[in-house]
């Protein structure tokens, strides 16, 4: 790494885990390219990629947002969802002017690169796949759920996740911004429908596993419903290497701050509790093992603290 030059740091995920991180990271002199999954299948999103077929524009939006540096009430705009209209309600205006955007320049990553322009993105915005995709799960039972939404409905454990169509191929300055990359970051988020997804794109997975740089996984504070009932911090590394050919993680960022009791009683009615964090077996996985008190309650919702993350991120890099 050059000392002159921003590190170059890649972060892959989705979902609303994602935004929270980037928040943070922005504020650092760094080199951020973020790898967004766009197998989501709910909502606006949903809508716009079933009519259109185009990739999903949802997690992709949030991410734009997220590393904007725009008025707030620019941001606003961006992120505003229509309440009436029969066409419109449910819609996110963002979403609709990524598709947009992507009907005017016929393409998907061309038209990112043309709305980060407009938000002034600090960093590069990618989709881990450039067409549309749907995510499938295989649950233990044996049952196949289509659908990145309706799998953590199903409420039985997860066997493993895939993609159709099989052939995906992501953008090259995905892979580029991988190979260069001088720390990869993975989370937090759901693990199965937010980062899974971008390491069932197969040349990414081949990326990650021969990539130089070190590669972190900022694990869930939370376990989730339909998805991670149960898991410990080790069940989340487990898994990430079922799907991959190469156990190719170098440290694992955990909580451990104490949940207040009364978060704890209201996560339980979703069957949600603290992942615990198992370092003996973190240790045996050949990870290094980053604890620190990283949340924070945004109302009775326990966040990622962004600033925190970020500067032990950063300070990873020093």
């Amino acid at each position: 790494m050059n000392s002159e030059q921003p590190a170059k740091v890649v972060v892959i995920g989705g979902g609303t885990g994602l935004p929270v991180l980037l928040r943070g990271l922005k504020e650092y002199p760094l080199d951020i390219t973020a790898i967004v999954t766009v197998a989501d299948d709910g909502g606006s999103s949903g809508r716009l990629r079933d009519e259109l077929e185009i990739p999903a524009p949802g997690d992709i939006r949030n991410v734009l947002a997220a590393l904007s540096d725009v008025e707030p009430l620019v941001e606003e705009l961006f992120q505003h969802r229509f309440e009436t209209g029969n066409e419109l309600i449910g819609h996110s205006l963002g979403n609709l002017l990524l598709a947009a955007m992507t009907s005017i320049t016929g393409d998907f990553v061309h038209a990112i690169r043309e709305m980060s322009k407009v938000l002034n993105v600090r960093g590069k915005v990618l989709p881990s796949a450039n067409r549309s995709v749907v995510l499938h799960a295989e649950m233990e039972d044996g049952v196949i759920v289509t659908g990145e939404s309706k799998i953590p409905e199903y409420g039985k454990r997860i066997k493993r996740v895939f993609l159709s169509p099989k052939d995906i191929k992501p953008s090259a300055e995905a892979l580029k911004a991988i190979r260069k990359a001088d720390l990869i970051i993975l989370g937090p988020g759901s693990l199965y429908t937010s980062i899974l997804p971008n390491l069932l794109v197969l040349d990414i997975r081949d990326e990650l596993c021969t990539t130089k740089a070190r590669k972190v996984y900022v694990c869930n504070v939370m376990t989730q419903q339909g998805e991670t009932l149960g898991f410990k911090a080790s069940d989340h590394v487990k898994a990430l290497y079922d799907h991959m050919p190469c156990a190719f993680l170098d440290a694992i960022i955990v909580n451990n701050a104490p949940i207040p009791a009364p978060l704890k009683k209201r996560y339980e009615v979703e069957q949600a509790q603290p992942v615990e964090y198992d370092r003996e077996v973190l240790t045996e996985l050949g990870l290094e093992v980053l604890e620190e008190q990283i949340i924070q309650y945004d109302g009775s919702v326990i966040r990622h603290d962004t600033k925190k993350v970020a500067r032990l991120i950063f300070n990873m890099l020093a």
